[in-house]
């Protein structure tokens, strides 16, 4: 049976960090942390995109941590329009570069639309640390 856990977050940069924080607490309780810096990057990099271009003001965004197995799926799951699309960012800009990154540290990713907004989710392999229970 797989284990999740969700947390809504407010439009808000601090919420960046929170986002980072309840990843990594839950997958270290849950045992899931050898590839744990991959993830915190992955999550913070589609918040962000969530933050800057898919919640519209007054509203929240939610993340979900799922595992099951030997894999754990993230999701962010926002209320605005559009969908996400890897850019190809000029040498010296600053931004785009997120689903870049996101592409090549999660062994998956993608996004599924909603009527009222999307998800957008990644997968990694992982591992549970021996002695820790499920």
């Amino acid at each position: 049976m797989p284990l999740t856990r969700q947390q809504s977050f407010t439009r808000r940069k601090p919420s960046i960090r929170a986002t980072r924080q309840f990843v990594t607490r839950t997958l270290s309780e849950w045992g899931y942390v050898d590839r744990l810096e991959e993830i915190q990057l992955c999550v913070s990099e589609i918040a962000t995109n969530a933050l800057l271009h898919g919640v519209p003001p007054g509203r929240l965004f939610r993340v979900r941590i799922e595992v099951a197995e030997e894999e754990v799926r993230i999701e962010v799951r926002d209320s605005g329009p559009g969908r996400p699309a890897a850019q190809s960012p000029h040498a010296d800009s600053e931004n785009g570069r997120g689903l870049l990154l996101v592409g090549e540290l999660a062994d998956a990713w993608g996004d599924i639309e909603h009527t009222v907004g999307k998800t957008v989710w990644f997968t990694v392999k992982a591992t549970q640390a021996q002695g820790r229970a499920q």
